[in-house]
């Protein structure tokens, strides 16, 4: 059975595309076939994996606006077993387009529908706000992935975030869970990052993933060169960390 995963917080640099990317690559290492849709104007995600957007006829955006077929817009990437629907700035007008239409909320969801049973993992990276188009892949998704870096102000909006969970829990999607906090950009040497950690695990509990992801070089280094950390650095630290993750996320969907 696949599962559909939005990657999502409204606060910008929490390392959410960074997550989309590696989390992506490393689930598609351990033999799992991954489709990642790249639903941020920035299209970070995409450029991050080696796509070139601005030579693209088809992206995540004309299959919400337009209505293609998302199998004409999926590239495979030079990673076995992962795949991406990539996006375009164009994405940044995309929810005032959407409004007028039916059913704005679900568009997504009849999107996926039509690619989903061809893979085992389906991410999907946000936009860092909760508007129209983040609505739309929470509405998609089995489950969402909270991303928090381990600095000050670390739960500062979380809690909207949390509220948003909740009403498209109780008016779009009931089966809409929370996968997992996701502890970023963790430094064990700082008290902070270790304080940081505590206050999530105390408030969330078990929704807290073991692994966290430690603040690495490679990791900064890799979407330049257009990979996936694993492909830029294998041995890296940032390498392990999204292996470890991808491993306990494969545990915990079993």
């Amino acid at each position: 059975m696949s599962k559909i995963i939005s990657l999502a917080n409204q606060k910008g640099g929490v390392g959410k595309t960074t997550t989309s990317i590696n989390l992506a690559a490393s689930l598609a290492h351990e033999g799992k076939k991954v489709l990642l849709i790249d639903a941020d104007p920035q299209a970070n995600a995409s450029s991050g994996l080696g796509v070139e957007v601005r030579d693209l006829d088809s992206t995540i955006y004309e299959c919400l606006i337009n209505g293609i077929d998302p199998h004409t817009a999926i590239i495979k990437t030079e990673r076995k077993n992962l795949s991406i629907i990539p996006s375009h700035i164009d994405l940044v007008g995309a929810e005032i387009e959407m409004l007028n239409m039916d059913n704005r909320e679900t568009i997504m969801r009849r999107i996926l529908s039509q690619v989903r049973n061809e893979y085992d993992y389906i991410l999907i990276d946000c936009s860092p706000s909760l508007g129209l188009l983040t609505v739309n892949a929470l509405t998609a998704s089995d489950s969402v992935i909270i991303p928090v870096q381990c600095e000050f102000f670390a739960l500062e909006g979380i809690a909207k975030l949390l509220n948003t969970i909740k009403i498209i829990k109780s008016q779009l999607n009931p089966a809409l869970q929370i996968e997992g906090f996701l502890l970023t950009m963790y430094d064990n040497r700082l008290r902070l990052s270790n304080q940081v950690y505590e206050e999530v695990k105390r408030h969330f509990g078990d929704l807290v993933f073991n692994s966290v992801i430690s603040r690495n070089v490679r990791l900064s280094e890799a979407p330049s060169h257009g990979k996936s950390v694993l492909d830029y650095d294998a041995q890296s630290r940032g390498a392990q960390n999204y292996l470890a993750l991808a491993k306990e996320l494969i545990k915990r969907s079993k």
